[in-house]
């Protein structure tokens, strides 16, 4: 049975920093739908991340693939990575709280062990990944509170879709393992990706959103909107794709139980929010979570 690697402070830091990046996008997006539709907004971050990344790459003097298979798995990477989850996300918060959104989207390591499982099923899934993914679930559940659930009410739907779109995350993790395989930089995957996002979602924002009828955004969203694109997109994803010929599927999408502390943590050192007890409660049991999932600890207790 095939066993994931072990995390290096390199690949923690890394992964801290995914968190960072990943949980200001529920803010950014929240910022970006007040003045632009969900689809309109996906549309703007993968092609303003595609273009930001191909820059790059252009500097940098590396070729694009060419060959039709690699572009096979870049579409079909796009679909899963960013069309279906960021429309899904994106229409969700236009219901519900952008909170109660980020605790779905931490169930995103369950669906990961579920596909590996069923598409893989070699793959070990230790006593101690599994205690930590329950560690961390309930970590993100107290940190958020009752806070969460305090703006729209239970709607069933957009958390249904806020499910499927980490449904869709963890099948892209596992998927995008081939790109290693392939011989696909990180930031060339990530490139690649998102060009066929934009180019599957500009005949969607076309016949549904119709953009050139919208009014202009005002500045914090058209900020957002930058942020949300060079910072959440462009930048997170090298940095994804890179975790993922690292240290595997399994290990990064444990990233998403940190995002809701990292966005409660970037509240308070930005915007001068509070932390209250729930919330060091909560980071306590993600830390917890991370660990046991880590599991040099564990090994060396048990040594001892």
């Amino acid at each position: 049975m095939s066993a994931q690697p072990s995390l290096r402070m390199l690949d923690w830091a890394l992964l801290v920093l995914l968190s960072v990046l990943w949980g200001g996008s529920f803010f950014f997006s929240k910022v970006a739908l007040a003045d632009w539709p969900p689809f309109t907004v996906v549309l703007v971050r993968v092609a303003l991340a595609a273009l930001a990344l191909g820059l790059y790459l252009r500097a940098r003097g590396r070729r694009l693939p060419t060959a039709a298979p690699v572009w096979r798995a870049f579409f079909v990477m796009g679909l899963l990575n960013n069309i279906l989850p960021f429309s899904l996300l994106f229409w969700g918060q236009t219901q519900i709280a952008s909170g109660l959104a980020s605790i779905l989207n931490a169930t995103t390591p369950v669906f990961a062990i579920l596909v590996t499982k069923a598409l893989a099923p070699e793959t070990e899934i230790t006593a101690n990944r599994l205690a930590g993914v329950a560690l961390g679930l309930a970590g993100v559940a107290v940190l958020m509170g009752g806070d969460a659930l305090s703006s729209t009410g239970f709607a069933v739907l957009p958390m249904l879709a806020c499910l499927g779109a980490t449904l869709s995350y963890g099948a892209a993790g596992f998927y995008g393992q081939r790109f290693q395989a392939m011989g696909i930089a990180p930031a060339t995957g990530a490139f690649g990706q998102l060009a066929a996002s934009s180019l599957l979602m500009i005949p969607v924002v076309c016949l549904s959103d119709r953009p050139w009828t919208l009014p202009l955004p005002g500045p914090a969203s058209l900020a957002a909107l930058v942020a949300l694109a060079l910072l959440s997109t462009a930048l997170a994803y090298v940095i994804y794709f890179r975790s993922l010929s690292v240290i595997g599927q399994l290990n990064t999408s444990m990233v998403t139980l940190m995002i809701p502390g990292s966005a409660i943590l970037l509240g308070s050192l930005v915007l001068g929010e509070r932390l209250s007890a729930n919330h060091y409660a909560g980071l306590a049991l993600i830390a917890l979570g991370l660990l046991a999932i880590d599991g040099r600890l564990w090994r060396r207790l048990r040594r001892r």
